[in-house]
């Protein structure tokens, strides 16, 4: 069997994305989301985990110029780890999520109807090019 590394998670920003440009001029930004967890004791707040996106290019672009923190927002992508040393010169490991795609998550606010449904046809109606058929009560069989 091939091996599946595909992550789909649906949360909110946790801040507002910011552009950024690597030396060789590529769009990238870094973000988190908070993602409830589903279960909770009676006692306890509800617990969330915060997960690490990179967005790359058009993703990167798309992201910072849309999406605000709060917004509920979808990600599709991989899971990746990467080493890198801490301040102090120990090993750390890090994963974060490498988005391949992004969406939103729940509709538009600002201008949007009350019932977030509303849709428009801008094309021309359909020719009304059906005959009429006759009311008969008679079953043919």
């Amino acid at each position: 069997m091939a091996d599946l590394n595909k992550v789909i998670l649906i949360g909110r920003l946790t801040a507002d994305p910011e552009l950024r440009h690597t030396a060789s001029n590529l769009p990238v930004t870094s973000f988190s989301i908070a993602i409830n967890r589903r279960f909770q004791r009676d006692s306890e707040q509800r617990a969330a985990d915060f997960i690490n996106i990179v967005a790359w290019r058009n993703n990167a672009e798309f992201v910072s110029k849309y999406f605000r923190k709060g917004q509920s927002i979808l990600v599709i992508g991989s899971l990746q780890s990467r080493s890198y040393e801490d301040k102090e010169g120990k090993k750390r490991t890090a994963f974060e999520v490498v988005a391949d795609e992004i969406q939103f998550a729940e509709p538009k606010r600002d201008g949007a109807s009350s019932s977030g449904t509303e849709m428009t046809f801008s094309g021309t109606a359909p020719a009304d090019d059906f005959q009429q058929i006759a009311d008969d009560d008679d079953l043919p069989f």
